[in-house]
């Protein structure tokens, strides 16, 4: 004879008292600077009884530091193309690519540092690890430089040529880059989360703060890059290397020390342990009740009360989607055999996790190809402007600065939206948030695609413009405007999307996670731009055809390369809808308002 639901929920509940205090003996445990512990009614757990810590006293201290590690950081990253072609030797193409590849490895070291935070180290101790790598980085490449790679001094400025380097010059070269993207990788996606954690969820403005500062942040990454876009990349351009490497460093040393001096104002949140064992435990346990019918709703396997079997992480109410991961909270006759055992027995919670996970995946994935358009910025636009008339009089203005017109673009269009737009959506749709995460990523997507069109006309353009032997065509550099502004524009609503959505749909228990998702579809994003431009080559570049990015510019094709571009992205557009239709919100157990506002998007994007 079967036993009740009733009865096999006592006996599970009488044995899982022991095991959750041995699992709590795994969460990790973030920096306490006053030794008090606490638990939220909600289920957040903070390290802190003082009401003083966090608010925005704290958050404009992590913008601040945002701001001086962004400027570190594009230091070095807006010129490596040229400094690669310069410096290095290689031709355009493979500078292009190197570039990608690390810029890919920048962001993909993201999903490392969400990791050790969310699980082990906490964001505090995270941020200020990572940090402390990206200087060392900085380091070794002003050293690298100086030592090894300049010569004869005031080489690299694009007339005169550097000697061939050192295998030492090299090895140190890539050292310090490579340091240089694992540093900001792990630190961005993290004091991204820090900075969110300064505002609590219980108090009336704390999901609309949480908000703002997604949108300042970004504000204050653009802020950052906006002076190695200009000052420091006009002294590289014009052979000052290591003065702009040093520079970087200064500026992520400053970063780093405003980081520390907020220690006892920040709001700490508690590690929530090693997600990876937790989904896996998802899986194995559906798994092998593969035979077993799915229990109804009402029936699935929960603790009880307000509390979650994950330490500190609110509960997830059930959703119907991916029926068959219910399985494993579907209770059998031998999950009431001996001792409970959560690779055959998980909680509602513990699966709606995991099917979290992947409801995201869809969406994140329509996110790739942008990031292909945005990485352009990196490599082919500074390359396609190097060959373009770059003179004012006697003033040369350096090709990579020309992003400058991106950072002006994201500044410009942050305030349009935050003061204008939002109030505009907000009377139109009823939603006070103006337009919905998922409304503004489908935006950013059209956007970027209108930016390689227009790149493509200007590279029609500036091909129309070259004299016979002349390298640089006579067309003006600032006809690079419209492309660079227009991806400056799909950034506010693409990235700063990005960043609300992954970071409000992610389970307590992996919010670092979420927000790294944003890096790691930049990190992907390089590498397939790389794939891309050794696909199109290995195809056009046969025969006498020097291909559509050869090395000299002037006898190939980046036009067709950027309607490629355009022509993909307006393919992952109608993908992105359906993927859009078809999700649906994770449902957190307490009344969550911003549920409500988020199945109210999916409609929207339903009628587009």
């Amino acid at each position: 004879m079967e036993p009740s639901n009733c009865s096999r929920e006592v006996e599970l509940k009488a044995r899982e008292e022991p095991a959750a205090k041995g699992a709590d003996s795994e969460i990790g445990m973030s920096l306490s600077f006053d030794g008090s512990d606490n638990q939220k009614p909600d289920g957040e757990e903070i390290i802190s009884k003082n009401r003083k810590t966090g608010g925005w006293k704290c958050t404009i201290i992590l913008l601040t530091n945002q701001a001086l590690a962004t400027l570190a950081f594009f230091g070095v990253g807006v010129n490596l193309v040229l400094f690669l072609t310069r410096v290095m030797g290689q031709d355009n193409a493979s500078a292009a690519n190197s570039v990608s590849k690390w810029t890919g490895t920048v962001y993909l070291c993201s999903l490392i540092g969400a990791f050790l935070s969310d699980s082990y180290w906490g964001r505090y101790l995270t941020c200020a690890i990572f940090q402390v790598i990206l200087v060392l980085g900085l380091a070794l490449l002003s050293i690298s430089s100086s030592m090894f790679l300049l010569k004869p001094k005031g080489c690299g400025d694009g007339d005169l040529e550097c000697m061939p380097t050192s295998s030492v010059g090299v090895a140190m070269f890539y050292l310090g880059i490579y340091l240089i993207a694992f540093g900001y990788g792990g630190h961005q996606p993290t004091v991204a989360t820090f900075g969110a954690d300064q505002f609590d969820d219980s108090e009336p403005k704390g999901k609309s703060n949480k908000a703002a500062f997604f949108c300042y942040f970004y504000f204050a990454l653009n802020v950052g890059s906006l002076f190695s876009n200009t000052v420091l990349v006009y002294y590289e351009d014009t052979g000052e290397w290591t003065l702009g490497f040093l520079v970087s460093g200064g500026a992520a040393v400053l970063g780093l020390a405003a980081f520390l001096a907020g220690s006892r104002r920040y709001r700490y949140v508690k590690a929530w342990g090693n997600p990876i064992p937790r989904v896996t435990q998802v899986f194995v346990a559906a798994f092998r009740k593969w035979r077993v019918d799915v229990a109804k709703e009402g029936e699935l396997y929960e603790v009880e009360g307000s509390a979650s079997a994950i330490k500190g992480s609110r509960k997830i109410l059930h959703s119907n989607e991916f029926g068959f991961m219910d399985k494993a909270a579907t209770i059998t006759e031998a999950d009431l055999q001996g001792p409970s055992n959560p690779w055959r027995l998980c909680t509602v919670t513990q699966v709606e996790e995991a099917k979290c996970v992947l409801r995201m995946m869809p969406v994140w994935l329509c996110t790739i190809i942008y990031s292909v358009v945005f990485t352009q910025m990196a490599s082919l636009f500074v390359e396609q402007g190097d060959v373009m008339n770059t003179k004012i009089g006697n003033f040369k203005i350096p090709a990579a600065s020309m992003s400058t017109f991106d950072i002006c673009s994201v500044l410009i269009c942050t305030g349009i939206y935050r003061q204008f737009l939002v109030p505009l959506a907000g009377r139109l749709s009823g939603n006070p948030k103006g337009l919905t995460e998922l409304q503004r990523m489908g935006i950013g997507l059209i956007i970027g695609m209108l930016a390689m069109v227009a790149a493509g006309a200007t590279e029609i353009g500036r091909l129309r413009h070259v004299e016979p032997g002349e390298k640089a065509s006579s067309l003006s550099v600032f006809w690079q405007i419209p492309q660079y502004a227009l991806v400056g524009a799909s950034e506010v609503f693409m990235y700063v999307g990005q960043l609300e959505f992954f970071n409000g749909q992610a389970p307590d228990g992996i919010k670092s996670f979420g927000s790294s998702l944003c890096m790691a579809s930049i990190s992907l994003g390089n590498y397939v731009s790389s794939m891309l431009v050794s696909m199109v080559m290995g195809i056009t570049a046969r025969g006498e055809s020097p291909g559509w990015i050869p090395e000299s510019l002037n006898s190939g094709h980046i036009d067709r390369f950027y309607f490629l571009l355009a022509a993909l992205t307006a393919i992952d557009f109608v993908i992105y809808l359906f993927c859009a239709k078809w999700y649906k919100a994770t449902n957190f157990d307490g009344g969550d308002k911003e549920v409500d506002e988020i199945v109210k998007e999916e409609e929207v994007i339903s009628k587009v």
